[in-house]
Order: C-alpha cells, then structure tokens, then sequence
C-alpha cells in the first residue's frame, strides 16, 4: 500500500533509503550559547531510528547579526564543529542521514537577541519584530556569500550529508528573492535575476568550497501569502533558476513572519494545504521537490509521491507527534502511529507540567523532547493498577504503565473511550482528536490493558478489584449558569456536541472560550445562527494566536457576533438580559441558549478511596481544571513512575 513512499530515493549523490523527511524545526533544545547538546542529540536520534530517510537539522545561524531567537544553533566558527559531529555520529550510527539548515534571519529578528541593528536588503521594518533594518552594502553582501559558503564546509567537515539554505518563511535570503522586501537598485535587486543573484551566489559559493557533488536542498516559500509579495508563479521561476545554478532539491513552504498562520498552520486548515505549491514547482525543475504543510498521515505521504506532486514529503510536527512514523508505515502498523492534530501547544513552546519542561514537544506525546529521560523500562515490582476514566490523561497513563508490565485495568463509566476528546473532535477542522482516541485505544490494546466500559466505579466496586494503585482519570463536570429563566431551552455546549441535544435555530452561546467559539462554528455547519457573549474583555484568550485567526475568520464569515464584557443576569423567554459596559442589554430573538462557561473537577472518590487503599493517584481535570496538555503530561509520567 505505501510502496512509493517507502522507495529509495536520491538528492543529487545522497541516496536515501525512503521518502521521509524530518525538516528543520527550531526546538529549543540546544544550548543557549548556540551550541548542540546530548538532549538535543536524543532527539534527532529517535528520528533517524524511527526511519527517517533524511533529517533536516534545525537552524543553524552563518553570522552573529542574523540570529533569530534566543539559543538558536549556531555554526559561525569551527569551535561548534566538535559538538556537530557527535550528533551526525549519532545519527549514523542509527542508519539515518542528516542535512544542516543554514540560516540568517535578516530583519526577522532584533537588537534583543543580537544585541545589534538588524540588516536586510532594504530598510523596510518586519511587521511582526518592527525594528528598522540596516540595509546591507554590495560589499556587506559578497561577505555574507562567503559566510554561508565558510557555514556549509563546516557542516561538511562535521559530517553533515547535505546542507539545505534556508530561503523560506521571510528570512534573509526570501528578504532578497522577495519584491515586498528586496527595493534594491544595485546587482542585488531591480528584476527578478537581480534579486535571484544573492540566492544563485550562494548556492555557487557553496558548491566551490564543498565540492559540484555536495547535495544542497534550497527552501522556498512558494507562496509569501502578503500583499506585494511572490506568488506561485514567481516562485515557479526562481526555483527553476536555482536548480539551473546547482541546487539538488527545492523544499516548498509557505509564508512569512506576517504570515506565519500559514507557516505553521493548525487544525483549521485542511490537510496538505501546501501540495499545489509544490506540484506547481515539481513542473518548473528538474531536480527532486520536498512538499511539507500538514502531511499527517501514511495515505496522504503515499499519494503525494504516487502522483507526483513531489518526490519526497516532509513530516513536521507529524514527526514530533511520532519519531516512528516511518517505521510503523514499513511494518504497517500505522494505527499505531500518534498523530499530528495540529493543536500547536508543546510543539509551540507550551511548557510542560514540570517547572524545568521547555522546548519542542507534543501534546499527543509527551515523550517528545525527553528521549533522554522519559524511557519505557520493564518494571521490577508489577502492580495490580486500577485507572478510573477513559479520557485522554487515563489512555496515556494506561498504556504506559502497561507498557512496563503492570496489570492495568481501566474503567469508563460511558460507553465509549476519549472524554473530551469526543466532544472536541466535533467541529469542522477538529477529526484528528478522534485519530488521538483511536491511538490511544490501539496503545492500550496493544499492551493487554483490560478494558471495562460502562462501568461506574465506586468505592467498594475498586476495593473488590484488589488494586495495588488506583488512578483517578476521572475528568470534570461543565459549569452550570445559576441565573434566573424565564422559559428559554438552556443546554450544554458538550451535549449540543455530542449530539444528545438538538440546538436552535438562532443560539446564545454563553462563553466565548474555545469550547465557546467552536460551538458556534459547529451551528454554522449546520445553517443554524449563533451569538456569543463573553464576561471578559476579549474572547478566545487563551487560544493561540494561528487557531485564534481561522476561528475568528469563520465566525465573521458566518455573521457570529462576539459580545465581550458582557454578563448574563437572567434568561429570558426568547434571549437574555445582560450587563454591558453601556448598562443592561436584552437580547432578544433566540430559541436556545448554549452554555460554554468552562468546567469544574469531578473527583467524586479520593476523600473515601484514601482511605481504603493505599496508593491513590489524581490525574487531569479531577486533580484541577486545565487543558489536555497537562492531563497526558501527568498520565504518562505517573504511567513511568508508578
């Protein structure tokens, strides 16, 4: 089934034995100096072992004025290239190959980071870092060609396989290719050949100092997605220039820093969003093309290759969401492979529940980021564990004890797996949580963990079972709106979802969280109206900023109006009365009010369990009220510790 992604393929003489591609994600887990560390070398190692048939390390910075972010990798003098070549060791000796993204981020960055003015092609600020660049003299120009070119025979002589220049996302070198940011007069700009030289210049440069048959991959966005930027067709052309100077393999992404929802995109875009992009260039060259953005599943990888629309694909956060997701394809073991669902939290920086717990992971998987500290281990006591609830947090700690040896039993007083995961699979963008509950129930299966369903747990049920340990996974309830009603239907946004309430057909969501907001996108699906009205000052807070754009977006587009600094005092027949900053406000011409106001814990056993057995444990929103993250953080490191 998956014989096209699986096939060897080639980089100019690098041959790879599949279509896999890890790409150069920042993790944040170098050392502030810039400099690799044995976390970081874990890390990318699990790739190489999970069958990655090439790993594109992070970004790697040619000049001190061009550094991104804090603790990005640098690679400006030969003192890093010791610590480099520990990582390509370790990723050889694991069979897998491994480029290095070289990088200078141009105007993307500031004085904070580099303790310096930035510099571009022409003095126009970045919209998101806002900070007047320098523009750059010829002279300034041809040294950076020659710093690039010194950066990739350091990563040559560190044993890296290839090098690929990072000519996407706004940086530099796209600052250059770019007519939105490139208003240059000299060889460096004007027509498209002149701001292409600063590009080809650095791809001859590099192929004099290390050899016409070191492979190098360009990354390109195909499209900028801003107002005077490149578009496809552009993008088309240049790429064909770049294979004619000497690239190996374009690698097309999208956006800029002004467009970084498109970058890195969530779970309301749709799946490969990114593919007419790099089909588009697939027709314009002649070398290899790498397609990436929202590649999540084996079937999608498969087809890409199979169609043609490029010759490898690239895994990003799929590749953090599973660093064996080649491996299982391989082996056809795809329902075990954690999935992508494009929540963008521990793969964006989201710290984890431990105080110490930065850089990249996964919500999905914690173990991401942890090669070197979170590890399965055969247990030398087995327990007898009795988990209590079968959402998300339950799942993990489940199969995780399990996976050491433990007896695991687990019970769900429903009649089905994922808590609220369930419910949140629901609205329009949201299946790929469902994919979650199915690996997680795959993971419990798989490790023997006895599975009990519609059965409601108490105390002397637990205590019949002999547990050695009970797990308390047990969830929250909603909150409730105790006001006064005058005889409007009122019901809960998790039952609307869960299909055991029909809503209206004009709807007063009260809420204006996630649960809030995506409620009234899901009423949307289904021709039915909704407004919203929210206590705080602005809706959505705590969502991020790239789900937060495309859910704001469909609800402006469906006419959802969002009523902040609004409180409800009291339903009425047909709507509510409110408290606004201008006074009461009734709101009038509604059939059902929805409520969206949060959750309470739902811990209904511990006092009394205490004190009957002896190892009691309390997990996820029956410990307190928060997000996913902490829920499967806490299951799997209770599942590891027990």
């Amino acid at each position: 089934m998956f014989s096209n992604v699986l096939k060897p393929g080639k980089i100019g003489t690098l041959e790879l034995k599949n279509r896999f591609i890890m790409p150069a994600m920042g993790s944040g887990h170098g050392d502030l100096d810039g400099r690799v560390t044995p976390k970081l070398i874990e890390y990318y190692k699990a790739r190489a072992k999970g069958g990655f048939g090439l790993i594109i390390g992070e970004f790697a910075c040619v000049s001190e004025e061009g550094k991104a972010v804090p603790g990005q990798l640098m690679i400006t003098s030969d003192d890093y290239l010791p610590a480099f070549k520990q990582l390509t060791d370790s990723i050889h000796q694991a069979g897998g190959k491994i480029a290095l993204q070289i990088h200078h981020a141009g105007r993307e960055t500031n004085s904070a980071v580099t303790g310096r003015q930035p510099v571009a092609p022409s003095p126009i600020p970045c919209p998101i870092n806002r900070e007047l660049p320098r523009e750059l003299t010829t002279a300034e120009i041809y040294e950076l060609i020659e710093k690039f070119g010194e950066a990739a025979l350091r990563a040559k002589k560190a044993g890296f396989d290839a090098v690929e220049i990072h000519g996407a996302h706004g940086y530099l070198v796209a600052q250059f290719l770019s007519p939105n940011t490139n208003k240059r007069v000299d060889e460096f700009g004007g027509d498209l050949s002149g701001r292409m030289k600063f590009a080809v210049e650095l791809i001859k440069k590099i192929k004099e100092k290390c050899g016409q048959d070191y492979p190098l991959i360009f990354r390109i966005s195909g499209e900028e997605r801003v107002e005077g930027g490149m578009g496809l067709r552009e993008t088309a052309a240049i790429a064909q220039g770049l294979a004619e100077a000497g690239a190996d393999a374009i690698h097309v992404s999208t956006g800029v820093y002004a467009s970084l929802v498109w970058t890195v995109a969530p779970y309301n875009v749709p799946q490969g969003y990114n593919l007419t992009a790099a089909e588009t260039i697939k027709k314009a060259v002649n070398v290899p093309v790498i397609a990436v953005g929202r590649i999540v599943e084996p079937l999608m990888a498969e087809n890409v290759v199979a169609s043609g629309i490029a010759d490898f694909v690239a895994l990003g956060r799929a590749s953090l969401a599973d660093p064996d997701f080649p491996l299982k394809v391989k082996e056809n073991r795809t329902q075990e492979i954690s999935p992508c669902v494009g929540c963008l939290t521990r793969c964006q920086g989201v710290q984890g529940v431990r105080p110490d717990d930065h850089g990249v992971s996964c919500m999905i998987n914690p173990f991401t980021g942890h090669e070197n500290t979170m590890i399965i281990r055969k247990t030398e006591k087995p327990k007898k564990i009795v988990v209590v609830g079968g959402g998300p947090g339950g799942l993990e700690a489940a199969w995780v004890a399990a996976a050491r040896g433990h007896q695991v039993i687990l019970l769900e007083k429903s009649g089905q797996l994922g808590g609220q995961f369930l419910t949140a699979s629901i609205p329009p963008g949201k299946q790929e949580l469902a994919r979650a509950i199915r690996y997680y129930i795959e993971m419990c299966k798989k490790y023997n963990v006895d599975i009990r369903l519609n059965v409601k747990a108490d105390v002397p049920f637990l205590e019949s079972l002999q547990p050695d340990a009970v797990i308390l996974a047990t969830g929250a309830v909603p909150k409730e709106l105790n006001v006064p009603n005058q005889g409007i239907p009122v019901a809960q946004a998790v039952d609307i979802l869960a299909g055991k309430v029909l809503p209206g057909q004009r709807n007063l969501v009260v809420g204006g969280g996630l649960v809030g907001l995506e409620t009234a996108k899901h009423l949307l699906s289904q021709n039915r109206q909704a407004t919203i009205v929210e206590m705080l000052e602005s809706a959505g807070e705590d969502i991020h900023a790239h789900i937060k754009y495309f859910l704001f977006k469909s609800l402006a587009d469906g006419n959802v109006d969002i009523l902040t600094n609004t409180k409800v005092k009291e339903f009425k027949k047909d709507g509510a009365l409110c408290q606004s900053p201008q006074g009461d406000l009734i709101l009038t011409g509604y059939d059902m009010a929805i409520l969206a106001l949060g959750a309470d814990s739902y811990n209904p056993l511990e006092h009394e369990l205490r004190r009957k057995i002896k190892e009691v444990h309390v997990i996820g929103d029956a410990a307190k009220p928060r997000n996913a993250v902490v829920a499967i953080d806490e299951g799997a490191l209770l599942g590891l510790e027990i």
